[in-house]
């Protein structure tokens, strides 16, 4: 669903976009930039290249000439030398502690230089939030990052850095990140560098399965940093898992059906301008994300991945701000790889610096909507709470990288099995798999109702950044209840867990609630994403993740209840 705040702001986005491929052509546009002494040239036509023997710091891939990752201590001297070096356009803090104790720094930049949440809102301009590295062998977006970092922070001319606030995480999971081993092991279809880390946290969970659960030191950390600096961008680089084609990275907006304010408008405008830019410019290929189901039947289509929040894009896609994914071609040679991620960076940042008033307006108009329909939630409209890829949205060229039998049994290439080899690229005509349709709807309530004793559920909605209110007595209010008709368990376990779903029936009635009782109300600007944590029927919620398990049984009533009608009194709100 597409949901416009007005023409004139539809108007000036499709103007954008239309002038984004003249733009393209042209020099580097003034919110562009330069880097440090040796690497300027570079930098100013958003080019990443090695030849930066006098640039200062070097990232450890630069030093080893792109054998070797950065470490996490690699990263900490990095950062830290931005600020020792002179830099003030940055500071430097700690994002959180992993769960074996390493320490994660982040980097603020911008000019004029700001230090707090308050400082950067004042500048009114886009807030950009980039991590790198949440897989630990997934390592281009690291090294990428921490480049670009120096390259802005050193720059004497303009550039993006007068545009926005950069935040940048440039190593997310540094406990996978150190777990080094050799890529054959850690990342078997990935061309180098020799030793990468693995995907996991030190804890084995895959973080980027984790933003709904929220039980990896690392998430809640990000969800501590998300309540009080509330970026508009937020962008996740990674690096692809197998499939050949022809494009040097791919990119996803948010996927989720209920990312109604950001997922149009990231999809059909920014990243098409993008992708642009960096063809015209750059003559770098790019595409929407998706794999082939095998190599043999690449007729069959291009598929996306899953909608559902657990994943960062689309879970930032449910709270109303713009969610990115990067994926570098894990068959493309390392330095080739941290080239094409620095140009992508370098020019989605110039890029949202150019539309900062659409970025930041976009943010504004997300959280004003979304009040407003839990307010008076007869006016909102329905929402997705389970979805399916099912068709294909249409039929397009897709690059297609054979691969060819070399007729021996030698290796080639890191990442690649013996005997094959690299062959030519040709479109081919296939349907694209990139919309979910949603398969459960359901209207928003006022709010939800969650008992004083289902604990673990409340803390969790606190650790998400929602407003919780508890009632300060008795109080009977009409509420929609849930009758559980049926318990499926996933046969396996996943991420520790054994994933639940219920099928039932709503009814509704008055009911008589105790003093302690907390209302999520719908009337807040995390309200889609409320309805995503605590409907019972949601593919991706309190359910699915055992928050509530104890109390599902057949027959019996999901404890959490759809609120009815507005409640005028005023309640106690709890401490986030």
């Amino acid at each position: 669903m597409l949901i416009h705040r007005s023409n004139a702001p539809a108007r000036r986005a499709a103007g954008r976009l239309l002038l984004a491929a003249l733009v393209a052509a042209g020099a580097a546009c003034a919110s562009g930039g330069a880097g440090a002494t040796g690497a300027r040239v570079a930098a100013e036509r958003g080019i990443y290249r090695p030849d930066v023997a006098h640039a200062r710091p070097l990232t450890r891939a630069e030093r080893s000439r792109f054998t070797e990752t950065s470490t996490s201590a690699d990263v900490r001297a990095f950062v830290d030398s931005l600020a020792a070096l002179g830099s003030s356009r940055v500071v430097v803090g700690e994002f959180g502690t992993s769960g074996q104790g390493r320490v994660i720094p982040y980097v603020i930049a911008s000019r004029p230089l700001v230090r707090t949440p308050a400082e950067a809102r004042r500048l009114n301009r886009p807030i950009v939030y980039v991590q790198g590295g949440i897989h630990g062998g997934e390592v281009e977006g690291k090294e990428a990052l921490l480049a670009l970092l120096r390259d802005l922070a050193f720059e004497d001319y303009t550039n993006v850095l007068d545009s926005i606030v950069l935040i940048a995480v440039p190593m997310y999971n540094p406990d996978g990140g150190d777990a080094l081993g050799p890529q054959e092991r850690n990342r078997t279809e990935q061309n180098g560098p020799a030793q990468v880390g693995r995907r996991p946290n030190g804890d084995t969970l895959d973080l980027n399965r984790d933003y709904v659960k929220a039980e990896a030191p690392e998430t809640q950390a990000t969800l501590r940093f998300l309540a009080a600096w509330d970026p508009d961008v937020f962008v996740d680089l990674h690096t692809t898992n197998g499939s050949y084609h022809g494009y040097a990275l791919t990119y996803s907006p948010p996927l989720n059906p209920s990312a109604v304010f950001t997922q149009a408008w990231v999809g059909d405008t920014l990243l098409p301008a993008l992708r642009q830019r960096l063809r015209l410019k750059h003559r770098i290929e790019s595409f929407p994300y998706g794999n082939f189901v095998s190599q043999d039947s690449v007729e069959r289509g291009w598929f996306t991945y899953d909608h559902r929040p657990r994943f960062g894009t689309n879970y930032m896609g449910l709270r109303g701000r713009q969610g990115i994914l990067f994926e570098g071609y894990s068959h493309d040679p390392y330095p080739k790889r941290v080239a094409s991620a620095y140009t992508f960076l370098y020019e989605l940042l110039s890029l949202v610096g150019d539309w900062r008033e659409e970025v930041v307006d976009q943010s504004r108009e997300a959280d004003r909507r979304a009040t407003g329909w839990g307010t008076q939630p007869d006016r909102a409209p329905t929402f997705t709470l389970r979805a399916a890829l099912r068709t294909p949205s249409r039929r397009e060229a897709v690059l297609v990288e054979a691969l060819e039998r070399t007729g021996d049994s030698v290796r080639t290439e890191p990442g690649l099995a013996p005997g094959l080899r690299r062959g030519r690229v040709r479109p081919v005509v296939m349907p694209i798999y990139d919309r979910f349709t949603p398969t459960a709807r359901r209207t928003m309530p006022f709010g939800y109702v969650i008992p004083a004793s289902e604990t673990r559920a409340i803390a969790l909605m606190r650790r998400h950044g929602l407003t919780l209110e508890q009632l300060p007595g008795p109080m009977t209010l009409a509420v929609e209840r849930f009758t559980i008709d049926s318990v499926v368990r996933a046969p396996r376990r996943f991420e520790k867990h054994e994933t639940v779903r219920l099928e039932g029936r709503w009814t509704t009635a008055r009911e008589p609630l105790p003093a302690g009782t907390v209302l999520v109300r719908s009337g807040q600007p995390l309200a889609i994403l409320a309805m995503y944590l605590l409907d019972p029927e949601t593919d991706d919620g309190l359910v699915t993740w055992n928050v509530i398990d104890a109390a599902l049984r057949v027959g019996g009533t999901y404890p959490v209840t759809r609120l009815a009608q507005p409640v005028l009194e005023p309640l106690t709100v709890l401490d986030r």
